[in-house]
């Protein structure tokens, strides 16, 4: 004859059951609140890309009609005369901000570098020092080259790059410190194994390592400098005619804009539309480029 014994229930078990029994009573309650939740998150996303995509499309409407082959061949013409472009304010724009990414990156590389490296006082007040730059104003950043370079040595584009280069320089720290940060500390002592010394280390695996970061903040930088007007209005004095020597004056996109702009001529208001069109593509492509190479380093280095 066979004894059933009743043996204890198992407490995992059961708090297992009472666990789902609750989740499958606010099931109904969580799916309800999921949805709405999305559906402010879509709401907001509209609210923000609306405008945004609006702004956009709103010049390219107004910009397009500007471009011919004499808006990037031509320079720069007083009101009335036909066939005026912007090229001039395109040279500019290239000299100001090639010599602050010679400057700035490599300065801003090896503190952002020091800082991900280090940990004391002066790593704290550089860092500190850096955050304090990026919320600077840029207009604050204008009268101050303005007062530290033209008063003394008048407009150039040598004052614009060092005002843009003012701007990019906490961007390319902070972004450099974040990027060689992220390089895992295990390759770090792999090489202090070898008997690598940090230079070396430094040289050979943290800065490649971390290279898909570098670039993505520098070209960000770069977008930034690229969009500033108030630096150059204070620094640049302006120039309707082609100059490629930095120590003269010089006219450059943001500036074009802001100029041409304010002037009661259809055709100057139509070229500053044009000159807008092509820092907005500018600085997409920057930026998108930017993600995409970024991407394709990570990829490969897997």
């Amino acid at each position: 004859m066979t004894v059933l014994v009743d043996l204890p229930a198992d407490p995992t078990v059961e708090r297992r059951r009472a666990v789902q029994a609750a989740a499958a009573s606010s099931l109904r309650r969580r799916k309800l609140a999921s949805t709405a939740a999305l559906g402010v998150c879509w709401v907001f996303l509209a609210v923000a890309v609306v405008p945004l995509v609006a702004v956009v499309a709103y010049v390219v409407a107004k910009g397009l009609p500007a471009w011919n082959a004499d808006f990037f061949t031509n320079s720069t013409v007083p009101e009335g005369i036909p066939g005026g472009g912007v090229w001039n304010a395109i040279v500019g724009t290239m000299v100001i901000t090639g010599i602050a990414i010679v400057v700035t990156v490599p300065l801003g590389l090896l503190v952002g570098l020091f800082l991900a490296e280090s940990e004391g006082r002066v790593a704290a007040a550089l860092r500190f020092t850096a955050d304090v730059m990026t919320g600077i104003p840029s207009i604050t950043v204008g009268i101050f080259g303005y007062i530290a370079i033209v008063r003394n040595y008048g407009y150039s584009g040598f004052a614009g790059a060092f005002a843009i280069g003012f701007i990019m320089l906490p961007v390319i720290v902070r972004a450099g410190e974040s990027a060689f940060r992220g390089v895992p500390t295990s390759l770090n002592e792999a090489a202090l194994a070898l008997g690598a010394r940090k230079a070396t280390i430094a040289r050979r695996v943290v800065v490649p390592t971390a290279l898909p970061g570098v670039i993505t903040g520098v070209l960000l930088a770069v977008a930034r400098g690229l969009g500033e007007t108030a630096p150059l209005l204070l620094t640049i004095g302006g120039n309707q005619y082609l100059q490629w020597n930095p120590t003269k004056q010089m006219a450059a996109l943001p500036t074009t804009i802001y100029n041409s702009s304010s002037q009661p001529y259809a055709d100057q208001v139509q070229l500053a539309w044009g000159a807008a069109l092509l820092l907005v593509v500018v600085v997409l492509v920057l930026s998108i480029g930017s993600r995409l190479l970024a991407a394709r380093l990570r990829k490969e280095r897997r």
